[in-house]
């Protein structure tokens, strides 16, 4: 998984069948810290998360297609959750 910070979305007038009804967001990695850690991604929206939300992205195909419920799907990321908090005073 990877803790990011939506930074836009995608607006797209035409998309494959199965991204019908969900939004495709940019999403900045960021560490523990909320700095920035790395490229850009685009992200499936499967939580309603919008612009300077912080995130959990799952990055990877199979998971990803779990969660979207086709195993066929054309789809490597999916933001999985909206992250509420960051205590690194748990670990």
């Amino acid at each position: 998984m990877i803790l990011g910070k939506i930074t836009g979305n995608i607006v797209s007038t035409i998309k494959l069948g199965v991204y019908k009804g969900y939004k495709i967001l940019i999403v900045q990695p960021i560490n523990p810290d909320g700095n920035p850690h790395g490229n850009i991604i685009l992200a499936i929206d499967t939580v309603q998360a919008g612009p300077g939300d912080t995130v959990l992205v799952i990055d990877e195909g199979n998971s990803a297609r779990q969660i979207i419920d086709d195993p066929m799907a054309p789809v490597r990321s999916v933001i999985a959750g909206v992250v509420d908090e960051v205590r690194k005073d748990i670990i």
